[in-house]
């Protein structure tokens, strides 16, 4: 018979209250009789009450399935993309921050570093083994357009543009790309001469070989973004370099040479149009000079025909005298009519002045006098000798 049915009582069989008592059950022993009941099931029979099995496989999985849901909280960094997959297949992305998903084996997490600078090395190998720069010529020797090899080494650096499409699409995203840089690098050196690819080509090899790998990166969808492409290094093959630097080497003084002849041509050709210049200058002055002496001496002979005209004899004489002048102006020669004389008395005066000269030179500079005396001396009997012979000549 039940407790709540005719004839059973009133009696609450937790509380052992009677119900017709329309006061509220104790709080305390209610809660007191559960903790009773539930560590009997963890600790068998007690007191004698038997467990129940059951009840104690529930809480065991109860517990485990809390422990395993906390199991998918993760935390996403800045700079990284959280890829959550569900049984093998592309979810979502997640975003940088905190985050849950179904723990494993349901879904799994991979994280992708999004910001970190990668590098590859196509035709050398900086680490390992080999020593710094290590040439691999199954990737660095390349022939160029003119039938030449050349030894080129390039470095690579990219970042994860989109982390799904790294991680799913291409598989070996380094590889692949390491590849496309061959490839590319080998397509665009094909097509240049090596002149170019060693000397002034460089950077535009460079970028031309970036824009190639892009573009086979991005048809292939590898969720890759090429930030760099360095030219490591540039040069002949070793066993020809020495032919090669002798070129080098013939064609820089080539160009030196030619530098200097037109550093030459520079300095003498305005030297030249100056000299030129200045020639013409001259001549155009000697021309005006010319035209204006020309002219002056007309216009003079104008003036002196007019004179002449007017006084024919004087101007005969006065042109004489003037002319006389112009002649004996430079000479040393002095030629003095003596009145009532038929002869003219010549004085050397460039004798004397010489002979005075030569003897102030032998004597010292303390007789200034005795020189002087001697050569006005000397003059005098000059004179009287010069007078001598002219009176004697002069008598009948």
């Amino acid at each position: 018979m039940a407790w709540n049915e005719p004839g059973g009582g009133s009696k609450d069989p937790w509380s052992g209250r009677d119900q017709d008592k329309r006061s509220p059950p104790d709080l305390d022993e209610v809660i007191r009789s559960m903790q009773e009941k539930m560590g009997g099931l963890f600790r068998g029979k007690k007191s004698g009450q038997s467990g129940n099995p059951m009840m104690a496989v529930s809480v065991v999985v109860l517990v485990l399935l809390v422990l395993w849901c906390l199991t998918g909280i993760y935390k996403i960094d800045a700079g990284w993309r959280g890829v959550i997959t569900r049984f093998g297949g592309y979810l979502e992305t997640t975003m940088p921050g905190l985050h849950w998903h179904y723990p494993s084996p349901i879904e799994s997490l991979t994280k992708v570093d999004v910001e970190q600078q990668r590098s590859i090395e196509v035709g050398y190998r900086s680490g390992g083994r080999q020593q710094a720069l290590g040439s691999v010529p199954r990737e660095a020797l390349i022939l160029t357009e003119d039938e030449n090899i050349v030894d080129v080494r390039l470095n690579v650096q990219y970042q994860v543009k989109d982390a799904k499409d790294f991680l799913f699409n291409v598989l070996g995203p380094s590889e692949t790309l390491q590849q496309v840089t061959e490839s590319a690098e080998r397509g665009v050196v094909g097509q240049s001469k090596i002149d170019f690819v060693l000397l002034e080509g460089r950077s535009e090899i460079v970028a031309q070989v970036r824009k190639e790998i892009q573009i086979i990166m991005d048809e292939y969808g590898a969720g890759v973004q090429v930030t760099a492409v360095n030219l490591q290094d540039a040069q002949p093959p070793e066993e020809v370099q020495h032919a090669f630097e002798d070129a080098i080497k013939a064609r820089e003084d080539k160009q030196r040479y030619i530098r200097e002849a037109e550093a030459y041509m520079n300095d003498i050709i305005p030297k030249a149009r100056g000299a030129a210049a200045r020639r013409i200058q001259a001549a155009e002055g000697y021309q005006a000079k010319v035209v204006e002496e020309a002219k002056g001496e007309a216009a003079r002979f104008e003036a002196l025909l007019v004179e002449y005209n007017r006084a024919p004899e004087v101007t005969r004489k006065r042109l004489y005298i003037e002319s006389i002048e112009k002649v004996l102006a430079n000479t040393q020669t002095v030629l003095l009519d003596v009145e009532k004389g038929n002869n003219l008395m010549y004085l050397p005066l460039d004798r004397l002045t010489s002979r005075t000269a030569h003897v102030a030179a032998d004597e010292p500079a303390h007789s200034p006098k005795y020189v002087a005396s001697e050569s006005s001396d000397s003059d005098s009997k000059n004179s009287r000798g010069s007078n001598r012979g002219r009176e004697g000549r002069s008598q009948p």
